[in-house]
This record gives structure tokens, C-alpha cells and sequence, in this order.
């Protein structure tokens, strides 16, 4: 066993030494705080409050009456210690000495009257309850120290707001030091810890208090001493942005590359506070850009999810091409998951891939497998970095499950629109789920009449959700016929599902007649199977279905339709296209079903 392991041994001993006397001191203090009061405990309590130490001399005869309790669970000494008054804190300390009371029993909150005095900001009273034997060393409920409660002051004052005779908080970090040092000189542990293994040293740093740092440092503190999560100081100061108590940590030896217990470096903490003075701090000592953590994050992954762009634009040029390979994701992912665009357009800018595909590694932790910043930008439903990456040569169709599915599952008409624009394929498949005959998005959409309308618009093969072997082949058209055997091949496997077969279940049947309503008009001459007939029956859209299928369906329709089957997706869902098209306008307008309302409305 070496020397480290053998104090790390003996301290925590003497602290459950400590813990275990100040519960037997309790135990044999407390009484219940239930018990009528007597009228000397109401007297001195009043007088506390008043700021009268002559009155409380008058009572230091009174000994029973300094150890009744409040409804607090507060003794006199508790009330008197937090109190600007050091006068009426030493007649207290009088009539607890006459009533043989120790200064290591606690409130019925777990506070000593030490701790109340340190966190009430009272050096003077500090220091007479250590002339008068208070020790150090005993902790409040929380397990804090004194010492850690000294050094968390500063940060409660600031986040008070500094009075407006200290607009620097000159006072507030002078009495934060004169608190420190009147503890330590009181013979205060600096490496006692809390429950989570949290020091002062830890506390100092996230205040970012370098007099206070120093002084502790002085004393023996350890500059790269672990809390319960394997994070050090340096690393504190450098997460909340602290460079000069940072600087002190460093010129005192502590670890510029250190990793917390989950792999997160200080130049990763840092990297999240966005301070660039403490990122070129670190990286002037040494600090290594290219550690990643055990999640596979590096410092520039963070900079690029916080919008960090200072941070980002100092990380490019020295985080190597290899540590971002290994990590699995590239930052411009990172940026798009932040919803980040000023540091996803700097990346952009700075050639980074925009088709960059996460690792397996990383894209198996989520249950969708994305792979592309595309497919975050979507998920996010940001519709200003997806326009960003599709602008600069996003791909629509490489994660496996496709970024247009996820917008018209999401109910986004606005992402679903923009991803047609750039070629999204209107007719993939996601058979994971639903082997479908018909494309997927379809099934998302049953109950949005507009997103259907979209889609169709935009190229969906209707003619595929009337394809099926439930009936004969009667009156089939000509597209019909030149399909059937390619169709069979694929129906002939048991796992594949038609349209009719999907919208059985009874709690899609009754949107059966709407949808094959709307489907009919984005068709030429189809067959209704028995299975699907039985259903449409059922609803009130069904009369107007079969007036439908019984009359030859226009010639100026039909036109509309072989149009539409000569002309590639992409001319079809891009404006811009289909203006170059020689076309007039009303007829152009006809080929692309604007003249139906429902899609009027949605451009608006």
C-alpha cells in the first residue's frame, strides 16, 4: 500500500470520527422543540433579536434557558451566530459555556454555529467562535465544511448583485478572503470534502477567486485533486470560464490534459464555457485538442453544439483530420444538432463535408440510425440549417430511414416541401416496420389531407396503393397490365402488405374513404379489390367513389397524367424548373394540381 492510499485511508477515518462524536453531541443536546418555552428563552431570544448584549448578560445566570430550541430546532448560540453583532454573540457564548452546551451542536437543519456564521459572511464572528473553541472541521447536514462554505460566499454575494458601493466586488472577494484565511489560520483541513468529494480548492476555482485559490494552494491544497466524478480544479475553472484562477492553477502544476472519470478534458470544459481567453490559456500550456472523451467528443464538437464561433474558428486549424475520423462525427453534425448556424455556416465555409456519415459507433446510440447532419436538421425540425446544408450539396436519401419520412411524420409541410425542392425521393421505402407495396409516406399521413396532397402533388405513386391480387384483372389499364408480373414477383413474398391490407385495422377504416377519394384524382383508370370495396362501402364517401369508377375518366386528365410521367421528380417538386418548362402558366398550373385548394393553402 503506498503513501497515497494510506492517507486517503486515514482521512476518511477521522472524518467518520468526526461525523459519529458530532451525532453523539447532538443526541445528548437536542430537546424537543415542542416543549412550551420558558420565559428567560423568551427573553434572551427577543434580546438577540434587538442587538441587546446587556440584556443577554442579565441572562447568562439562566442556564437552562440556552438550551431550549425554537421551532427550529435552534438553540440561542444557532440565532445569535449568523447575526452582524459580535457583542451579542459573546453574551450567548457566555450563557452556552454556564449551560455546559458544546459549539459542535446542530440546528434541526444540520447546521453548526460555525457554518451559520461562515455562511452568513461574518469574519468577526468567525473568529470568536474559533478563539472560543469551535472547530473547524465539523460539517453541516450536507457534509460542507466551513472552509467549502467560505469559499462558495463570494459566488452567492455576486449572483446577489454587487451593492452600489462595490461595483468591482472589491469587498465581496476581499471578505471571501479574509474568511478563507481566518479559517485556515483556525487550523482548518483544506482537503476535507463533502459528500461528493467536493473541495475548497473545487469551490475556489468555480468562483474563480485566484486570491483565495492562492492562499488555499499555500496551504496545501491539491491542485489536481479528483471530486466524485474525477473532475479537478483546473478543469471547474476552465468549464466556467475562469482564466485567471485558471492561470493560478497552472502556474501551481496543475494538469492541463487531465480527463474527468467519463473522459471529458479541460480544454473540452472549457471548449463548452465559450471563453476564448481560457481556450488559448490551456492551449498555450500544452492542452491537446484532439482527446476525445469517452463518448467520442472532442473540444470542437462542444464549441461547434454550444455556437461557441470564437472557440470554434481558433479549434479548426489544430484539431487533426484523424482525431475527427476516430471520434465518428464530424462537427458540422455537431453544429446542426445545436441548432448552431453562424458556426454550421462557418463549417461550411471552412470545406467541411456536409454528406459526412457518423460512425456505426456513434449511430447505433440512436434508435432511428441517422447518419447524416441532414437527418439532425430535420429531426430538430430546423428549417434554417437544413436550407444551409441542402444549399451547400446535402444529399437527401443516405440515412436509412429518410430525412423526407421523418418531416412528414413530424407533420412539417414546410421541411417536406423544401426537401422535394432539392430532390427528396417522394417514392422511398422504410420497410423495417411495414413492408408496404406502396411507398412509405403514405402511412403517415392518413389524417393530414394536406400533406397528402403535397405528396401527390409532387409525384407519389398513387396507382401503387390499387395494387393487389384480390380480384380479377378486368378493365385494368395499360399500366396496370405491363406491371402485373413485376408486381407479382414482389406480392408473391407472404411479408409484403397492400394498401387494401394496411388500412383494414379498425382504427384506420374510417379514413379509407377520404384517402382513395384523394388518390383517385392522381390516377387513370383502376380496379377496386373486394377487400377494399367492403371497407369504402362502409363510409359516406363511397357514392361519390363509385361514380367515380364507373365513368371513363376525361381525356384532359389523362393528358395531365402522361405529362406528369414524362417529367423527372426533380423538374416536378423545384419552382424554378418547372418556370423553364414551355408551358403557359394555366397549364402549368394544371399539370401541378395547383388548381386544387388544398394546395393553395399550404403555400400560404
Amino acid at each position: 500500500m503506498d503513501d497515497l492510499e494510506q492517507d486517503s485511508i486515514n482521512q476518511e477515518l477521522i472524518e467518520f470520527a468526526l461525523q459519529e462524536s458530532i451525532q453523539d453531541l447532538n443526541k445528548s443536546a437536542k430537546t424537543s422543540s415542542t416543549e412550551p418555552h420558558s420565559e428567560a428563552f423568551t427573553k434572551i431570544m427577543a434580546a438577540i433579536r434587538r442587538g441587546d448584549s446587556c440584556a443577554l448578560q442579565q441572562q447568562a445566570a439562566r442556564p437552562s434557558a440556552y438550551r431550549e430550541r425554537d421551532s427550529r430546532g435552534r438553540l440561542p448560540l444557532h440565532v445569535a451566530a449568523p447575526r452582524p453583532q459580535p457583542d451579542v454573540l459573546r453574551a450567548v457564548l457566555q450563557g452556552t459555556a454556564s449551560a455546559h452546551l458544546t459549539l459542535e451542536v446542530q440546528t434541526g437543519e444540520g447546521d453548526t454555529p460555525l457554518t451559520l456564521a461562515v455562511a452568513a459572511g461574518l469574519v468577526d464572528n468567525v473568529k470568536i467562535l474559533l478563539g472560543h473553541g469551535a472547530s473547524p472541521h465539523n460539517t453541516n447536514s450536507r457534509n460542507e465544511s466551513p472552509l467549502l462554505i467560505g469559499c462558495t460566499q463570494e459566488l452567492s454575494a455576486w449572483l446577489k448583485g454587487p451593492s452600489s458601493d462595490d461595483k468591482g466586488g472589491t469587498a465581496v472577494r476581499q471578505r471571501s478572503y479574509d474568511m478563507v484565511l481566518t479559517l485556515l489560520m483556525g487550523g482548518a483541513f483544506v482537503e476535507q470534502v463533502c459528500w461528493t468529494k467536493w473541495t475548497a480548492t473545487h469551490e475556489a476555482a468555480k468562483v474563480g477567486c485566484a486570491d483565495v485559490l492562492t492562499q488555499l494552494l499555500r496551504h496545501g491544497a491539491k491542485v489536481n485533486s479528483r471530486d466524485g466524478h474525477g473532475v479537478t480544479p483546473l478543469a471547474i475553472a476552465a468549464e466556467h470560464g475562469n482564466t485567471e484562477a485558471l492561470d493560478v492553477l497552472i502556474q501551481h502544476g496543475g494538469d492541463v490534459n487531465a480527463q474527468a472519470t467519463n473522459g471529458d478534458s479541460v480544454l473540452y470544459d472549457a471548449a463548452g464555457s465559450g471563453n476564448l481567453d481560457t481556450v488559448e490559456l490551456l492551449l498555450q500550456h500544452g492542452a491537446d485538442p484532439n482527446v476525445a472523451s469517452f463518448a467520442f467528443q472532442l473540444p470542437i464538437h462542444r464549441a461547434s453544439y454550444e455556437g461557441h464561433i470564437l472557440v470554434l474558428r481558433t479549434l479548426i486549424p489544430i484539431t487533426s483530420e484523424r482525431a475527427i475520423h476516430l471520434s465518428g462525427q464530424d462537427p458540422i453534425h455537431s453544429a446542426t444538432d445545436g441548432g448552431q448556424v453562424e458556426c454550421l455556416r462557418l463549417l461550411i465555409q471552412e470545406g467541411r463535408d456536409v454528406n459526412a456519415l457518423l460512425g456505426t459507433h456513434i449511430s447505433e446510440n440512436y434508435g432511428d440510425l441517422r447518419k447524416t447532419p441532414l437527418f439532425f436538421a430535420i429531426s430538430n425540425g430546423d428549417v434554417t440549417c437544413a436550407k444551409l446544408l441542402l444549399a451547400a450539396g446535402a444529399r437527401t436519401e443516405l440515412d436509412p430511414l429518410r430525412c423526407i419520412l421523418v418531416a412528414v411524420r413530424a407533420e412539417r409541410h414546410d421541411l417536406v416541401q423544401l426537401l422535394l425542392s432539392y430532390g427528396a425521393d417522394v417514392n422511398c421505402y422504410f420497410r423495417v416496420i411495414s413492408n408496404t407495396l406502396f411507398p412509405t409516406a403514405l402511412q403517415y399521413c392518413l389524417s393530414d389531407h394536406i400533406m397528402m396532397r403535397l405528396l401527390l402533388n409532387s409525384g407519389y405513386q398513387a396507382y401503387k396503393c390499387f395494387q393487389c391480387f384480390h380480384g380479377d384483372d378486368r378493365g385494368m389499364d395499360s399500366r396496370w397490365i405491363d406491371l402485373r408480373n413485376r408486381v407479382y414477383q414482389i406480392y408473391s413474398q407472404p411479408d409484403v402488405i397492400t394498401f387494401c391490407e394496411f388500412v383494414s385495422v379498425s382504427w384506420l377504416t374510417h379514413l379509407v374513404g377520404g384517402t382513395v377519394r384523394t388518390l383517385l384524382d392522381y390516377v387513370s383508370y383502376v380496379s377496386i379489390c373486394p377487400k377494399l370495396r367492403r371497407i369504402l362501402k362502409m363510409g359516406p364517401e363511397w357514392e361519390e367513389i363509385s361514380d367515380i369508377l364507373s365513368k371513363p375518366r376525361t381525356l384532359q386528365h389523362l393528358c395531365r397524367l402522361a405529362i406528369r410521367g414524362n417529367m423527372s421528380l426533380t423538374t416536378l417538386n423545384d419552382p424554378r424548373a418547372m418556370a423553364a418548362v414551355p408551358l403557359p402558366p394555366t397549364l402549368q398550373n394544371y399539370v401541378t394540381f395547383r388548381s386544387f385548394s388544398q394546395h393553395t393553402d399550404l403555400t400560404k
